[in-house]
């Protein structure tokens, strides 16, 4: 990662803090920088500018705000993004922890901080991208009570990452079908946890 170069889309509308961010990113890996200052130069620029990352300020003056922009990455992109913030309400940020993002950064931050962000968000995006397509034979073989159809897609989304709430609208299931597929996939691969259940797929699939 010492040698690549990455391309970075930071969507501020503050120009003081984007400069801020400009300087902290100066003689890094990160210092091919662009700016947006709302949803519509987002947008344009997640098309013409191809970042490899974006950093989000949820709080836009505009009447979209970051979140939207985050949902639309996650629709029609590939890559992590990671979201600034000061303050927000509780709904505020349980619509943002909604998008999955690699990570929050906290106003006022510095330059280790920033760079601390990028650089584990960046890898472990390209973490992700080589793990293997998760193969029902061989998450079932050691299984006596073997998964479904319907549990082993859980279970891949489970291992992408994505919440119920998420599951459920990908699915089109209600919240308490996919609660219930959990705990059956916790049930049968003898895990009490998500993580646990993970690091066994992991395990399985070497």
């Amino acid at each position: 990662m010492k040698n690549e170069k990455y391309k970075v889309l930071v969507v501020e509308d503050e120009p003081l803090i984007f400069e801020g961010i400009k300087l902290h990113l100066n003689n890094s890996n990160f210092s091919n920088v662009v700016s947006a200052l709302d949803y519509e130069e987002a947008l344009d620029l997640l098309k013409t500018f191809s970042p490899d990352i974006t950093i989000l300020d949820i709080n836009l003056s505009s009447h979209n705000d970051g979140i939207q922009i985050a949902e639309y990455i996650n629709t029609h992109c590939t890559m992590p993004f990671i979201y600034l913030t000061s303050y927000s309400d509780k709904i505020t940020l349980e619509r943002a922890k909604a998008t999955a993002p690699a990570g929050f950064i906290v106003k006022p931050f510095n330059k280790k901080t920033l760079l601390a962000s990028l650089e584990i968000a960046m890898n472990n995006f390209q973490q992700q991208q080589h793990i293997p397509a998760l193969s029902r034979a061989k998450i079932n073989r050691e299984l006596t009570d073997q998964l479904s159809n319907r549990e082993f897609e859980i279970l891949q989304l489970l291992y992408d990452g994505k919440s119920n709430k998420e599951i459920g609208q990908l699915l089109f299931i209600a919240m308490n079908t996919v609660k219930r597929h959990v705990t059956n996939i916790y049930f049968k691969l003898d895990v009490k946890t998500r993580t646990e259940a993970i690091a066994l797929v992991r395990k399985r699939m070497l």
